[in-house]
């Protein structure tokens, strides 16, 4: 077989769909998971117009669900060169309001989605001696604006797990990415849980008011998984404020953080 394979979750919108798309015009055979069968239908066809391509219906929150996945391409495809654990939601508010159950949904779909895909596919990867799995985060993983810890500490921990596997899983030619892109412009604010109306606001305001959308982030992010690269942070802006936090003295940046987040405030209450 001479066309490499790929399967990403949360295919069938948003990023997914997006990267979906962009490896199909580079001659990828396609599988897309998702939970909503409407969505995966178009994007299926959409992606059958440029190449071969499949549509599972796939929980992340089940293990047995991504074993299903998996066992298809082996069967069919004769298994996958890249995974794309891309499937995931959003979440705002503070400490003392943001619900406990809501903490809990929210890990168990960007954090142990991400576990349960590498753990199923890196099995699959290792027996057929080679792979790469690609772990979407968000700058929320490396860096940690207020009334945002629930989504902080789930991106923080794909970034982390990310870490751990490129040194695990190297041994077996295994490669491994993560991807950590600032707002774009994409559906994720239909997913988000707030604790209270201004963090609903302005959540959904920074991702439909952000300048790139979904194809140019998924068009930058598909050159840096080619590459191989580790890291892939495809706004210049967030591998600016991503360095100043390893540079500066913590002080120094909580400082600049705590003012930006101000400003920030002072706009929102204008516009009221």
């Amino acid at each position: 077989m001479s066309a490499k394979r790929v399967f990403i979750t949360g295919g069938a919108s948003g990023l997914g769909r997006a990267l979906a798309n962009r490896f199909a015009d580079a001659g990828y055979w396609v599988c897309i998971g998702d939970v909503d069968d409407g969505r995966g239908a178009e994007a299926l066809a959409e992606l059958q117009a440029k190449t071969t391509a499949h549509y599972c219906n796939c929980d992340v929150t089940k293990e047995s669900a991504l074993q299903t996945v998996a066992d298809w391409l082996l069967s069919e495809w004769g298994g996958v060169d890249v995974v794309v654990n891309n499937a995931g939601v959003a979440s705002a508010g503070g400490i003392t309001e943001f619900p406990l159950s809501d903490w809990e949904w929210i890990v168990d779909i960007n954090v142990l989605g991400v576990v349960r895909g590498c753990k199923v596919f890196a099995t699959l990867m290792k027996e057929q001696g080679s792979g790469h799995l690609v772990n979407i985060a968000s700058l929320a993983g490396l860096i940690s604006p207020p009334k945002m810890a629930s989504y902080c500490a789930t991106k923080a921990a794909v970034v982390a797990i990310s870490e751990v596997l490129t040194l695990e899983l190297d041994p077996d030619n295994i490669a491994v990415s993560v991807v950590c892109p600032s707002f774009f412009r994409t559906n994720l604010a239909e997913s988000v849980r707030a604790s209270d109306p201004d963090s609903q606001a302005a959540t959904q305001r920074l991702v439909n008011k952000a300048k790139l959308g979904a194809d140019e982030i998924a068009g930058r992010v598909f050159k840096s998984i080619e590459k191989r690269e580790f890291y892939i942070l495809p706004h210049p802006e967030g591998r600016k404020i991503w360095r100043l936090k390893r540079w500066l003295p913590f002080p120094q940046f909580r400082a600049m953080m705590l003012k930006q987040t101000n400003r920030m405030m002072s706009k929102r209450d204008a516009r009221k």
